[in-house]
């Protein structure tokens, strides 16, 4: 007999998905949707190629199910398994005496990513809360997806809590803009892809601006606007100038919900440098034709309301702070801001989910913090290179940095150069490859856990579907065996099992029946059809943003005053290089999270990893489709077949980002992992990761 099991996934793609295991004599066979319905209407419609085949993972052969240490040198792959009761000593022997001799921000807290999306096993907050009670640690600040953009925004915005949309309203939309958002294969929220298929057959339109054609623009059917990687922010601004000049401006709607906008205005038309930022202007760095570029502002200027929809793809570039600056004072410029069917410009899934108690952390005195995109630095440099602490050991849950972080050579380094390196995880990924100590761990399907999507306004419950397998154990009974070891079991603990902590949330929530939610795996709150700052849209006096003047400020003077930067956006875009002539984007693949699944051959198999190059750009060189060519930097190089195509703009290329590494005796990758060739100097003032604007050279294999 099956039995179907309420389940969700709590990766790093958004979250929310809800499911259903089927189960028989305690096997996983098979995962399904578990559809919502409310009013004749779809809430929830899970499901993405990964949730539906973790089942390949659950079981995969190469799984690790029992704690392994390390025989062999760092990265060579050799390790023997060891008790629990070893491993869990070795390493908290370890930890206390380099606590001792250097004090707890010695140890690197690389947490989050692997599973960010659960209230108790979640990978961000169980380390910090362990971290907390240890003493401290060295903590990273930003983030790789999003930095540039959480960097800026809340200088416009002054905070993000309340600029999203619930995707529902899209249905109310005249146009949909996705500017760099491939939500078919990066999701943004499980209810996202189904809407937009609805908005579609709906008859609504779609424009898309990317360097390539996606599976987003073919699936909707969308308009395909080419633009170069790092370019949007000028392009953006050719089209305000189109709106400027041809009268689509909302002056209304302008002067009493920003301010500053005038500044940009003047910028845009050249009143100050006697440079007009038209689309003429534009073609010129971003390849995409004044015509086009006219057209598309026009029929964004006249069709209201009109959704625009940014992708984190366009902040990941040089100057990717000014983006997401931009897409909101377009959204300004033609009233488009907290209105059904409209959007602020910023990220869709910025609003606030049902209240749910959460996993304390302790306040303790702030800890020494370090940017993420610069971690391998602070470990090789340390306090003589100006960073705030000197790391002696790196404790990695839930995350594959060595091979995520960007220019893999320098993080190989870097956990070379440590006294010791831990992580959590199912399999040995390149990360676990350099570890002493590698601690398995359960996936989702393996343990409870209440589930908070980014996106939509509901709760998900995902039940244990099967018992965990051999000797694995989930992250929070892992950090209690160390607490335990280290002296501070209690405070961590508090004496609490998962479902002692699952019910404590529950009773400080919205949710009004604990037993009736693990039942049925969702709570959907009342309204699913919210539109961000549409209170401040109604009264901007009585509810104003939380910024100096209490309105969108596209011209920021704190800004200004805390960056050096101008206080309106301006274009700082990638300069072209005669060393490296092509510019590499690295998007997510369709069937992978970033990394996770990248040695499952199910996957694997359906997207094969290859360079993708515009014609114009293989024929000088003589490269054909499937040949083997060498695309490298000043970084390292990668070996990888070439794809030539016109899915992609000329002075382009592609390479999916998250396959794992594979490094041949001469040091050049051979699998196609993009992190190969980006680098750790990022953007300013965010100190954020330019990997979607990487200068390259490539040639054929000789």
């Amino acid at each position: 007999m099956i039995e179907l099991i309420p389940v969700s996934c709590s990766k790093d793609c958004s979250g929310g998905c809800t499911l259903l295991a089927h189960v028989e004599d305690g096997v996983l066979k098979r995962i399904t949707s578990n559809e919502k319905v409310k009013g004749g209407t779809l809430l929830a419609q899970s499901g993405c190629v990964n949730g539906f085949q973790m089942p390949h993972i659950v079981y995969h052969p190469q799984r690790i199910t029992r704690p392994l240490i390390r025989t062999g040198e760092r990265g060579s792959g050799e390790f023997r398994p060891a008790s629990w009761d070893e491993a869990l000593d070795t390493v908290a022997d370890r930890l206390r005496r380099l606590k001792e001799m250097h004090g707890a921000q010695s140890v690197l807290n690389l947490m989050g990513t692997g599973s960010v999306s659960g209230t108790l096993h979640n990978t961000y907050m169980l380390p910090l809360r362990f971290f907390s009670f240890f003493g401290g640690c060295t903590l990273f600040h930003s983030s790789y997806s999003s930095g540039a953009s959480g960097f800026a925004v809340p200088y416009v915005l002054g905070a993000r809590d309340r600029s999203g949309f619930d995707p529902a309203t899209l249905l109310q939309s005249r146009l949909i803009i996705l500017w760099g958002a491939n939500v078919m294969d990066t999701h943004q929220g499980s209810e996202m892809g189904p809407r937009l298929m609805q908005a579609r057959r709906n008859g609504i339109p779609f424009i898309a601006v990317e360097p390539r054609r996606t599976n987003t623009i073919r699936r909707l059917d969308a308009e395909w606007i080419p633009c170069r990687p790092g370019t949007d922010t000028a392009l953006m601004q050719a089209v305000l100038y189109v709106l400027l000049e041809e009268g689509y401006v909302d002056w209304d709607f302008v002067n009493r919900y920003s301010t500053g906008f005038d500044l940009l205005a003047r910028h845009v038309l050249g009143k100050e440098d006697s440079i007009r930022r038209d689309p003429d202007w534009a073609e010129k760095m971003c390849g995409t034709p004044a015509g086009t570029v006219a057209s598309f502002a026009r029929q964004f200027g006249s069709t209201r309301p009109a959704v625009l929809l940014p992708g984190l793809s366009i902040q990941r570039t040089m100057g990717g702070e000014e983006a997401f600056r931009m897409t909101i004072a377009l959204q300004t410029a033609v009233g488009n801001v907290g209105k059904p069917g409209g959007s602020s410009g910023d990220l869709n899934n910025r609003l606030p989910k049902p209240h749910l108690g959460h996993l304390p952390i302790p306040d303790t005195a702030p800890q020494p913090s370090v940017p993420v995109l610069r971690w391998p630095d602070a470990v090789l440099e340390g306090r003589a290179g100006g960073y705030p602490s000197d790391i002696q050991a790196i404790y990695s849950t839930g995350g594959n940095y060595l091979n995520q972080g960007t220019d893999i050579s320098k993080n190989i380094r870097a956990f070379q150069a440590v006294d010791l390196a831990v992580c959590h995880d199912y399999f040995l990924t390149p990360t676990a490859r350099f570890c002493d100590v590698v601690l398995p761990v359960t996936t989702y399907l393996e343990r409870n856990d209440i589930v908070i999507p980014d996106s939509g306004n509901y709760l998900t419950f995902s039940n244990r579907a099967i018992s965990p397998l051999g000797e694995v154990r989930d992250d929070y009974q892992i950090f209690c065996a160390l607490a335990d070891r280290l002296g501070f079991g209690d405070d961590f603990s508090q004496g609490k099992t998962e479902d002692d902590w699952l019910r404590s949330f529950v009773a400080d929530s919205d949710v009004p029946d604990y037993e009736e939610f693990k039942r049925s795996g969702v709570f959907l709150a009342a309204d699913q059809n919210r539109v961000g700052m549409a209170d401040f849209v109604s009264d901007p006096i009585a509810h104003p943003l939380p910024t100096p003047s209490g309105k969108i400020e596209i011209a920021s003077e704190r800004y200004h005053r805390d960056t050096g930067f101008p206080a309106y956006p301006v274009y700082r875009g990638p300069q072209p290089n005669a060393d490296f002539p092509l510019m590499l984007i690295t998007p997510k693949s369709k069937f992978r999270i970033h990394s996770q699944g990248s040695n499952v051959a199910w996957l694997r198999e359906r997207e094969e990893q290859a360079l993708w190059m515009n014609p114009a750009d293989a024929q000088p060189d003589g490269i054909r489709d499937g040949d083997q060519v060498l695309l490298g930097n000043t970084q390292g190089t990668i070996q990888i077949k070439a794809r030539v195509t016109e899915d992609i703009m000329p002075g382009v290329v592609c390479l999916l980002e998250g396959v794992w590494l594979e490094m041949a005796p001469d040091g050049r990758d051979v699998a196609g992992s993009a992190n190969m060739v980006t680098s750790t100097d990022g953007t300013r003032p965010s100190t954020a990761t330019t990997s979607n604007s990487v200068p390259v050279w490539v040639k054929c294999v000789s």
